[in-house]
């Protein structure tokens, strides 16, 4: 199961930027809707109208204006957060921990956890809210919010890091060698016990780990190269475009859900409130201002732009995961990704019929899931 989140998604129902005028299969999706970026997996798509997310919304006083300190840790849990700056914190089970509780318990990994933007706000956030409800969509309990995954190379590093220690590893990456090196004797070995199909998956496997590993070190090299940067606070290891940090991601994601190392992965690919610009959208208004569009028609479609970017990004993971083949399909096969946000208007901070689709054709083994809450693809 894949969960995926996103924000302000523009909702213009004369236009029908996101919500289909017809229900059913046979809905038309309009040219400047995001999901027209996703169109060619409509196969592989469900629509889902009219939800809500109303344990986002204010319920007391003190709670009204703290919409974006709140939302994300609503989306997979459907709880209403404690408003609170302490260790007191209260949110719910989130959907994709429930689900590893029940299917992740045979891999080496029960889930993993994603994000794109920083996580480094420690302590309270704005109108009393803990940034921990900002910073996570994973709740292993009520009290206890997930860490997620910012940096490649640590994500590499926890699926294929050779080395019992991380001085072993950084070691190994100061001597430029590449992982698969320390590998090498296994692998001939069982490429001796396999057929000649399941050489050719393993060649192509090993391929994409060299392949990613080598695109993470250029990152590296490039970040460490003394040049201005446009993310100066990320790590070495994050590039400083958007979609090759989403790329590289998706990357290790369809990895570790190839080799099983993992059914459920949640990824939260954007952050409330968040002044990040996406020149590659065709817009250079920075995210959040631009989803205060004031119901003009111009402005709704210039905030429509840095949504289509946004999504037309799930497009890259939607094909490596058609073009995956494991037992009996494909990964798109046996996974089903979770697409949505908390929030519906941004322009007003409302949370009613927000958007949520569903893709792929996962069935009920929990064989492969995805995981991608409350602040992720849509934000």
């Amino acid at each position: 199961m894949h969960f995926i989140t996103g924000k302000h998604l523009p909702r213009r129902a004369s236009k029908f930027l996101f919500a289909p005028e017809a229900t059913g299969a046979g809905f038309t999706i309009v040219p400047d809707s995001p999901l027209s970026t996703i169109e060619a997996y409509r196969d592989a798509m469900t629509i889902v109208s009219n939800t809500d997310c109303r344990n986002a919304e204010a319920m007391t006083l003190p709670e009204i204006g703290g919409d974006h300190f709140r939302s994300s840790a609503v989306f997979l849990t459907q709880s209403h957060p404690k408003q609170t700056q302490g260790s007191d914190l209260w949110a719910g089970t989130s959907l994709d921990q429930i689900y590893a509780k029940k299917y992740g318990q045979a891999t080496p990994m029960p889930s993993m956890q994603f994000c794109i933007e920083n996580l480094d706000q420690a302590g309270g956030c704005t109108y009393n809210y803990s940034c921990a409800y900002t910073d996570s969509i994973s709740w292993a309990s009520p009290n206890e919010p997930l860490p997620m995954i910012r940096d490649p190379r640590i994500a590499f590093d926890m699926l294929f890091g050779a080395g019992a220690t991380a001085q072993d590893r950084a070691e190994r990456r100061e001597t430029r060698k590449s992982v698969l090196d320390w590998i090498t004797g296994e692998v001939e070995r069982t490429r001796r016990q396999l057929g000649a199909s399941d050489r050719r998956r393993l060649d192509r496997y090993l391929d994409n780990v060299r392949e990613i590993e080598r695109r993470i070190q250029a990152v590296e090299a490039q970040n460490r190269s003394g040049e201005a940067r446009a993310l100066p606070d990320a790590p070495a290891g994050v590039p400083d475009s958007f979609s090759e940090h989403i790329r590289l991601l998706f990357d290790l994601q369809v990895l570790a859900l190839e080799t099983d190392m993992t059914r459920i992965i949640s990824f939260k690919t954007g952050r409330d409130a968040q002044n990040r610009v996406f020149p590659e959208s065709g817009s250079n208004q920075p995210f959040h201002p631009a989803s205060h569009h004031g119901n003009r028609e111009e402005r709704i479609m210039e905030f429509n732009k840095i949504c289509k970017y946004r999504m037309s990004q799930l497009a890259y993971f939607l094909e490596k995961m058609k073009t995956t083949h494991v037992e009996e399909g494909t990964l798109l096969d046996k996974t089903l990704v979770i697409w949505g946000s908390p929030m519906a208007d941004p322009n007003i901070h409302n949370h009613r019929r927000c958007p949520l689709v569903l893709l792929g054709f996962g069935d009920s083994t929990g064989e492969f899931s995805f995981t991608a809450p409350a602040a992720t693809t849509v934000a």
